[in-house]
């Protein structure tokens, strides 16, 4: 089964996104190896949840916040490969950072929801190396954002 059909059997829908003039890309591929920018919890242009984590975002919410970033890095996954996500060989590498309110230190099982999703939808190959750790802020007062490493196929 591709990961299509993953997606589309998680009832998941990858976003549409168009590269704009910023001072970063929101990728870069060297040779078969792909990086995506952290990305946040952003649909249609805004931010869904803002603030931290439990203080003004639920952990049932982080969690679903976590899942959309991970979304985002596939849609850029997407366009990276020019519509070729089957051709993710491996996730190599996972980077969540959570927004936290003082005393919360449980980033981890945030960061869990999207190494989960990645897992489900990659099987085998989503199986990947992690960092996840709580920060003081994010962009847009964002509760959690996410950035991926992927080994492609040639």
């Amino acid at each position: 089964m591709s990961v299509y059909q993953r997606i589309a059997e998680a009832g998941l829908v990858l976003p549409r996104l168009s590269v704009t003039s910023a001072p970063f890309k929101p990728f870069r591929l060297y040779e078969n190896t792909l990086i995506v920018s952290g990305q946040l919890p952003v649909r249609d242009g805004a931010t869904v949840w803002t603030g931290k984590v439990p203080a003004d975002v639920s952990t049932d919410d982080a969690r679903n916040a976590a899942r959309l970033c991970i979304m985002n890095v596939l849609g850029w996954a997407h366009v990276a490969t020019d519509g070729q996500l089957d051709r993710v060989a491996s996730v190599l590498r996972v980077g969540g950072f959570v927004a936290t309110s003082e005393g919360f230190a449980d980033a981890p099982s945030i960061v869990n929801a999207a190494s989960e999703l990645l897992t489900r939808l990659f099987g085998e190959a989503g199986a990947h190396a992690r960092i996840a750790i709580g920060v003081a802020s994010l962009p847009f007062n964002a509760p959690v954002e996410v950035e991926a490493t992927f080994a492609l196929n040639s």
